[in-house]
């Protein structure tokens, strides 16, 4: 395998998807309310990171590429938190539309002695308006002649819609670009003609009312989810069984997981699209970038909180994994 990862340095990146703040509150418990029966946490520390696409974004950044951004945020101080954020990972922020009406997404995590206790989401599912639909297409027309490729990252918060799919999907394959979309939701149709794919088992299982208990169950829910989307490849990670391969052949190939521990696997699958994606846009084969994703993700899902991996831990865990 091609253990260089320097040239992910400098790739443009579109990442089209829903944006969100993660909050984490970190404390401890010493008693039990009196008024239900529920831990008391006492708060010791605030911190924020970014989520959903934006944790794509963080995950591209730290690889040294070069991110433009299409999402929306609210006119809120989350929305002007996660601005903030972006312009200090210089991330190309044109593509974002403000809405008022559309509250940024924010999911607070409760933390105890390293252990999550509770999780609050605010949100608005709501599909997005025709003039924000126009706002990313009319955008996008302009920069996508000078990317190198473009990763979707759908949560289901309504900024993923079929209609931006299917634009997406016809610009892009002017200027012969791969589209990949880490998919969300019971209806994988909308992703029709994508490059690529990157569900997980249990996304896979929903999305084709498959109840995947065996390797035949997920080579059959595999194969729906090819043919219903005509897309020419498939990555379904099984989180501590590492990840299942199909090319356009439909030739599963198994890469094993290679975490050595695991702490908390959110954002895992932020990981493997962004790493993925780098690899094909480096022009790695679809098995080497598959590789370097699972390897990726074995290292953040070994820290607690919405995580990356820096570019010199992966170079290491890949030396190590050579070695092996």
């Amino acid at each position: 395998m091609s253990l260089n990862i320097s040239v992910f340095k400098k790739i443009k990146v579109l990442v089209l998807g829903d944006l969100m703040i993660d909050e984490y509150l970190w404390g401890d418990v010493n008693k039990i309310s009196p008024e239900a029966p529920v831990p008391v946490v006492a708060v010791k520390n605030k911190t924020y990171t970014l989520g959903g696409a934006g944790n794509v974004i963080n995950n591209l950044v730290s690889m040294g590429a070069l991110v433009t951004v299409i999402g929306t945020l609210g006119k809120d101080a989350s929305g002007k938190q996660m601005l903030d954020k972006f312009k200090d990972l210089g991330v190309n922020i044109k593509g974002i539309v403000k809405e008022q009406d559309r509250p940024t997404t924010k999911k607070t995590r409760v933390i105890a002695s390293n252990q999550q206790v509770l999780r609050i989401d605010r949100e608005i599912k709501s599909k997005i308006s025709l003039k924000t639909l126009k706002k990313f297409t009319d955008f996008m027309e302009q920069i996508l002649c000078d990317m190198d490729i473009v990763l979707i990252s759908d949560y289901d918060k309504g900024v993923v819609t079929k209609e931006l799919i299917q634009k997406t999907v016809k610009l892009a394959n002017k200027y012969k670009i791969l589209t990949i979309a880490d998919p969300k939701g019971l209806d994988f149709s909308k992703y029709k003609n994508l490059s690529m794919l990157t569900p997980n088992q249990k996304e896979a299982g929903l999305a084709t009312g498959i109840e995947i208990s065996s390797k035949k169950d997920l080579l059959r829910a595999a194969k729906k989810i090819m043919e219903q989307t005509a897309i020419k490849r498939l990555l379904i990670t099984c989180g501590k069984h590492g990840m299942l391969v199909f090319d356009e052949n439909f030739e599963p190939f198994k890469i094993k997981s290679k975490a050595k521990q695991v702490f908390d696997v959110s954002g895992a699958g932020d990981t493997v699209l962004a790493i993925l994606g780098l690899g094909l846009a480096a022009n790695k084969t679809f098995k080497q970038s598959a590789d370097i994703a699972n390897t990726a993700a074995g290292i953040v899902v070994t820290k607690l909180g919405t995580a990356t991996t820096s570019i010199n831990e992966l170079k290491k865990a890949l030396m190590e994994k050579t070695s092996d």
